[in-house]
């Protein structure tokens, strides 16, 4: 999506002084206003040419000095708390809060993540899509979030320059107000665990996959159903996210030539995580079928949307080769390492995927499980990934699909012949 440029009410709301102040047993950031030397700014916006976005502050439903965060047809957009001395927040680690008061005025179409980012290469984030919607039109609630929430084994949390952040997606409108961290608060609102997040099955739960991806389950049920009442066998299943649907797109002319002589199935869904291939594994999707190969490629997402440690993707990609191991005993699982992203090699992400694919690869045990990783052919010499390629660093366009198919083929040839 590009970029736009108009907005409801774009504000950049400061306040001078030190910085961020301690009250009581807590570190205030915005109460009527920002924290000295901190300002509340809407941070990076990614929407359709039609969309806009706006910040306000003032009364909203009789709390007065609210701050008010309204987009419409966004990608992404935050209001984000930015600019000020970075706080060390580590005396809120183990038993700390993050609180505030929280109004969902609309969220009919959109949702919502708090985040923050401790370093450079540390983004946390908290999916509050589906609690948000329950909130709306209930007014003013005070949410208290365990700072387990946001903070990992190993991240430093000393000097946090963006120690606050409200993202929305699709269109909405909420108000925040008192925002703090808090010694020894006493949560009332809940997080997924990090550590088992990737290996628990659960449906997307992004705002904008809420409308199409159960639909889109239910497709693929019924387009299963349908190829077993024709009488066809397919020979191969294609495992995964929006690399894999992609198939179905920009990838259909090379999937014709390639893998439509074999029945193939390929049950794509843009977004997935290791925990939504689980939820539709265990919810259909290949029973009924006996493939001789299941290609599965699956893991980007979890590295990119919420930079999951590459062991806890790692074991998300395990659990999905259990899962078809017991749902298809019979098919061989080629496993893929996952695809590049990024332009540079030494990019964040792309060091995430490879340090999941360097953990992965040993998951093969050449007699039910093969690994094979074809990312070279998708880079350029010296390493970097081309448009040419991949437009959007992350997806194929049909030029890369042909060398995913040509790559693949040596091995899926022979996987099929035994």
């Amino acid at each position: 999506m590009k970029n736009s440029q108009r907005l409801f009410a774009a504000l950049v709301l400061a306040a001078a002084g030190a910085g961020a102040h301690a009250a009581g047993d807590g570190t205030v950031l915005f109460a009527g206003k920002p924290a000295p030397s901190w300002n509340a700014a809407i941070g990076a916006f990614e929407a359709s040419p039609s969309g806009a976005v706006g910040l306000g502050m003032g009364e909203v439903a009789g709390k007065q000095g609210a701050l008010t965060l309204q987009w419409e047809d966004a990608w992404s957009t935050a209001l984000r708390f930015e600019g000020g001395v970075p706080l060390d927040l580590r005396p809120y680690a183990a038993g700390g809060t993050l609180e505030f008061d929280f109004n969902a005025l609309d969220l009919a179409q959109g949702g919502v993540y708090f985040s923050m980012r401790c370093g450079p290469e540390c983004y946390r984030k908290v999916n509050y899509v589906m609690p948000a919607k329950a909130l709306q039109g209930k007014g003013w609630q005070h949410l208290s979030f365990p700072m387990s929430c946001f903070v990992r084994a190993g991240d430093d949390f000393s000097k946090v320059a963006l120690p606050f952040s409200v993202e929305g997606t699709g269109s909405g409108q909420v108000a925040l107000a008192d925002i703090r961290f808090v010694k020894g608060g006493t949560p009332n609102a809940a997080c997924p665990d990090y550590r088992t997040e990737a290996v628990t099955p659960d449906t997307l739960n992004h705002a904008w996959a809420l409308g199409w991806w159960l639909p889109r389950h239910q497709q693929k049920l019924e387009e299963i159903r349908r190829l077993r009442a024709a009488g066809k066998k397919p020979k191969i299943v294609f495992i995964g996210d929006s690399i894999t649907e992609g198939w179905e797109k920009s990838g259909q002319p090379v999937w014709q030539r390639y893998y439509a002589q074999h029945d193939a199935v390929a049950l794509g869904f843009g977004g997935d995580h290791t925990e939504n291939v689980l939820w539709r594994l265990q919810h259909g999707e290949v029973d009924g079928l006996a493939p001789k190969v299941a290609v599965l490629m699956i893991g980007t997402n979890n590295t990119g949307d919420r930079n999951d440690d590459p062991e806890a993707t790692a074991a998300g990609v395990k659990a999905i080769i259990g899962e078809l191991r017991r749902r298809l005993p019979h098919t061989k699982v080629l496993l893929l390492a996952v695809f590049p992203r990024e332009e540079q090699p030494t990019a964040f992400l792309r060091r995430l995927n490879e340090q999941v694919n360097a953990i992965i690869s040993g998951y093969a045990d050449g007699r039910h499980v093969f690994f094979a990783n074809i990312n070279a052919s998708l880079l350029n010499a010296d390493g970097t990934l081309s448009r040419d390629i991949m437009p959007d660093m992350l997806h194929p366009q049909e030029k890369g699909y042909e060398i995913w198919a040509r790559s693949m083929d040596p091995v899926l040839q022979k996987l099929l012949k035994e």
